[in-house]
């Protein structure tokens, strides 16, 4: 087949959605497809095009591990403030669908969200190529910004919320990354024909238990210390405000063995570690800033612990975290501050304790749990990676999604239909 992707984000880009469209693409590319994806100049999270790159008119065309990549203009902006982040997708969609005329006719359009207008690129150049377009819904845009306060004009919510059922309808079929985002969506539109759950994995060849990195860990002062990391994007959503609250009750008991580790960039990131300078709390809470994707599996070595947060929120818990799948890989055990089906997945696994969002107290009863019985995180650990081993390979999801674009396509389908893992089985 020729599949044609359009993402907004994509390697040396190191968010979710940039690494599942790689890990997807590459193995689609092995399996002897032309897969081409239009993306932007690397930029994310702070608007600044990364070296070797340019954002320039003409698009730069690169090959990636086989994957032919087109990056387009956009304006840029950085991962906050509304209205530059839109006129960033806006000028995205435009800038995509023009360079998408430029090439042959492929068998299968695939657009994947975040963020929303990457949706409707798809739309309007699977309608000009005439074919089919698959759907990948990662989040319920408008929904999301709405629910961290970055929108509240409700006319505009209003014409984005019809936008979105249109985006739907439009597409000959939708792939969810999870069940909440499928029922979100059969609450709007009557797809329940042309949808389907296609969870992340994880590589488990990439991401294998090993020994902590002495030099990451004296680097930050994190030595002889029980290690508790963040690993993601430092954004509204997160609330990563109540890492720093927790570092101030650990220090007001006098507890000095346990570090928070928070590793990534985002709009949150500058205000939150003022407010750790301000608590006093700049020693117990370490922010690494962004580092390499390459350089993930040895964090996560490093760690003793893996902290996944949200905000307390309805619609957060529809949310599944592929960084998850990673952690779990990697033998560590999880402190789940999410609620909804990523909770009930990691609880069943035997890999996590549950907190209460946005509770400093909650945070800190779980890291000293893991902390003082470290027979226990090891048992997590050890579940986790058994569990994801078992039922969510990246190589098994790919092979799945391969199929499911065949079928859209017309073409006769790659593997037999019942290779998906057996995960609601086990449950």
């Amino acid at each position: 087949m020729r599949i044609l992707f359009f993402s907004h984000y994509f390697p040396p880009e190191v968010n979710a959605p940039a690494s599942r469209t790689y890990e997807h693409c590459v193995r689609w590319v092995r399996a002897g497809h032309d897969v081409t994806v239009i993306t932007c100049a690397p930029n994310c999270p702070d608007g600044a095009v990364f070296a070797g790159y340019r954002n320039r008119l003409r698009p730069q065309l690169e090959m990636v591990d086989g994957i032919q990549v087109i990056r387009v203009w956009t304006y840029l902006a950085p991962n906050a403030g509304t209205t530059r982040r839109i006129g960033n997708y806006l000028s995205y969609m435009a800038s995509a669908v023009l360079a998408s005329l430029r090439l042959p006719r492929p068998d299968v359009v695939l657009a994947t969200s975040p963020q929303f207008f990457c949706g409707w690129a798809g739309v309007l150049a699977s309608r000009l190529k005439r074919v089919p377009l698959v759907l990948e819904i990662r989040d319920i845009w408008p929904e999301s910004i709405q629910a961290v306060g970055a929108m509240r004009n409700r006319w505009l919510l209003r014409v984005l919320e019809r936008l979105e059922r249109w985006m739907y309808l439009a597409a000959r079929h939708i792939v969810a990354v999870g069940d909440g985002y499928r029922d979100n969506i059969l609450r709007k539109v009557d797809v329940v024909d042309r949808i389907s759950v296609i969870m992340n994995g994880v590589d488990l060849d990439r991401f294998v238990p090993m020994p902590p990195d002495q030099d990451f860990l004296r680097r930050w002062g994190l030595e002889g210390k029980f290690v508790c990391s963040y690993v993601g994007t430092i954004g509204m959503a997160h609330g990563l405000e109540v890492v720093v609250k927790a570092a101030g009750l650990l220090k007001a008991q006098g507890r000095d063995d346990i570090r928070f580790c928070v590793v990534g960039d985002g709009a949150r990131r500058k205000p939150i570690e003022q407010e750790a300078r301000q608590a006093g709390t700049a020693a117990i809470v370490r922010f690494t800033g962004l580092l390499p994707k390459e350089a993930m599996p040895a964090v996560l070595a490093s760690s003793d612990a893996c902290l996944i947060h949200l905000k307390k929120c309805e619609l957060f818990g529809t949310v599944i975290p592929s960084k998850m799948f990673e952690m779990m890989a990697m033998a560590k055990p999880i402190i789940m501050g999410v609620e909804g089906q990523a909770r009930e997945l990691v609880v069943q696994a035997g890999a996590a304790v549950a907190m209460e969002p946005d509770s400093a107290e909650s945070l800190v009863a779980a890291v000293e749990g893991l902390a003082g019985y470290p027979h226990l995180a090891t048992r997590f650990g050890q579940s986790g990676r058994r569990y994801v081993s078992e039922h969510f390979s990246r190589d098994a999801f790919a092979r799945i999604y391969l199929d499911l674009l065949a079928r859209v396509a017309g073409h006769v389908p790659t593997i037999i239909p019942n290779e998906l893992p057996e995960r609601r089985k086990a449950a």
